[in-house]
This record gives C-alpha cells, structure tokens and sequence, in this order.
C-alpha cells in the first residue's frame, strides 16, 4: 500500500458537521474540485456502495467499506487493478477543537499506474478540498 496524500486541518466546527457534508454525497462537487457527481446506493453506512464521477475520468464504483459516525469513515474505489481509499478522521484535541485528517492510498498490482495517473492531482487538490470541506459544514448550521 503506498500513501499518495494527507491532509488535516484543526477547527472548531462541530465533528457532526463534517459528517452531514459527507453523508450528502450529492453535495461532494461544491468542495471537491475533483468531483463531477457522486451517487450513493443506499444509506451512509458501512457496505453502502456507490458511483463517483471524477472531471475528466470514467465513474468508478466505490463503497464506504467502515463508518464510525462522528469519528471516521472510509471509502474504497475499485480501479482496474487497484484499490483507491480515502480515510477520514475525527480527533477531539484538549482545547475542545477537533482536528479532521484525510489519508489517501492506493493498492494492488496496478497501484503504480493509477498513482501516476491520479496521484499528483490527488495530491495537490486534497489541502484545498478538505478547506472547502470545513467551510461548507461550518455553513450548514450544525452545532455542537
């Protein structure tokens, strides 16, 4: 498993509110730059699958393959040789902040391939994404 990028911020929007942008996967294109749509199958939860559709890419299947709701979740795409998985974390810090860190792999006999393809655009957009991320759950409202 090779790791293409990490992320993290420390903020004081509630861990709830980054959980409701990430369950409403409709919503991934106002902050993912990346994202063209995404469709989720079901429920947020763990074994719900889905369909992502990067700009400038074919749509690629994934599933949130663990949910722990308000601490972290996990999604993994399937590519043609590969695994693509994106983890995200909720940390309480002792000032009462949270710090919410985003850790992207790749795995899988054709890992080397997909990371040239896909790695350094991961890679460079992730930072902007998760920034975007917290504003749009410092938006929506929620409070602790």
């Amino acid at each position: 498993m090779k790791t293409i990028a990490t992320a993290r911020i420390t903020t004081d929007v509630p861990a709830q509110a980054f959980f409701e942008r990430w369950a409403d996967m409709a919503t991934w294109p106002a902050w993912n730059t990346d994202t063209a749509w995404v469709r989720l199958d079901g429920p947020f939860r763990t074994g719900t699958t889905g369909v992502l559709k990067p700009k400038g890419g074919p749509a690629t299947r994934f599933v949130i393959a663990s949910l722990v709701p308000g601490r972290e979740f996990t999604d993994v795409s399937q590519l043609i040789g590969a695994k693509l998985t994106f983890e995200h974390r909720v940390t309480d810090e002792p000032d009462g902040r949270i710090t919410v860190a985003v850790r992207v792999t790749i795995a899988g006999p054709l890992a080397f391939l997909w990371n040239a393809v896909l790695g350094k655009g991961i890679a460079a957009s992730l930072t902007g994404d998760l920034e975007r991320l917290e504003a749009a759950a410092r938006t929506a409202g929620v409070t602790a």
